[in-house]
């Protein structure tokens, strides 16, 4: 039996020149993926970068994801080579890294996440990516570069000048824009509307579409379909934190308002009514 590794479907997708749709997932227990998966995501968005999560919540929602069909992309931290190539042992279908700051560190991304003939990637194989040193090696660094892809996020304004020649680097699969530290790196934090970053949001698009990249970026349901006409094939559209609280909220709110309206009934003074405080609980 000849083993490989998993194909991508959001690579797939987006070769096709179709849209890849992506939901964060700030929770540890995989059961979050499972439920983004039977939803119908492409692909799930892991973060090692703001979060606590150890290495062992990541794998289980790895494999939560895999076992689903769907990709699972994880946000690196930025440290070592070890940072950036653990959780593609892990089998994620794609690393995110965060904050780059221009063209040697995009160069020193490459050489340490993908294998020969484009990089130099330390190679094992002896882990889940490699099915346990089960396929060859030359297919597994083939396969590898071909089936797993590395973005690189656009969040800062200081790559800007190097940015063109950042998107034509070999072994840069896609520029994902981040209009959060984008917009305090500008001075404008959380002014979305601002034309500097709807200038950004094209502009990257524009870039990555230049030198056959795809480009990612975070949207919602209001402005969908406007970053797909700026060419985006990777959407991140929600988060489960922002789920459950807007869930949660809707509950209590409307609970609080009904029990807020039988209160003021009881006491309306109209019904004449004796009732002692005592027998109301709040």
């Amino acid at each position: 039996m000849i083993l490989k590794m998993k194909p991508s479907n959001v690579l797939a997708k987006m070769r096709a020149g179709e849209v890849a749709i992506c939901v964060k997932l700030n929770l540890s227990d995989p059961v979050a993926t499972e439920i983004a998966a039977l939803c119908g995501f492409d692909c799930v968005w892991l973060d090692m970068e703001h979060l606590p999560h150890t290495t062992q919540d990541i794998q289980n929602h790895i494999r939560a994801a895999k076992m689903h069909g769907i990709d699972a992309m994880v946000r690196v931290k930025r440290g070592s080579y070890s940072d950036l190539i653990g959780p593609l042992e892990m089998d994620a279908s794609g690393i995110m890294v965060p904050h780059l700051m221009g063209l040697e560190d995009a160069k020193k991304i490459v050489y340490d996440t993908r294998f020969h003939p484009i990089g130099r990637r330390p190679w094992d194989g002896g882990y889940t990516d490699g099915a346990y040193c089960m396929i060859e090696p030359d297919q597994y660094m083939a396969q590898a570069n071909d089936q797993r892809f590395v973005s690189v996020q656009i969040e800062d304004p200081e790559p800007l000048d190097e940015l063109d020649a950042i998107a034509g680097l070999e072994g840069i699969d896609m520029l994902f824009f981040g209009p959060g530290d984008f917009s305090q790196g500008i001075g404008k934090p959380g002014q979305w509307d601002d034309p500097q970053i709807t200038e950004m949001r094209q502009h990257v698009a524009a870039l990555a579409h230049k030198h056959g990249k795809f480009a990612g970026t975070v949207g919602s349901l209001d402005n969908f379909d406007s970053l797909v006409e700026m060419g985006y094939q990777l959407i991140c559209v929600g988060a489960d934190v922002i789920a459950l609280s807007e869930y949660f909220r809707k509950i209590t709110q409307r609970i609080k308002r009904t029990q807020s309206t039988n209160i003021k009934s009881i006491y309306n003074v109209d019904n004449h009514c004796e009732l002692k405080c005592e027998s109301v609980i709040f």
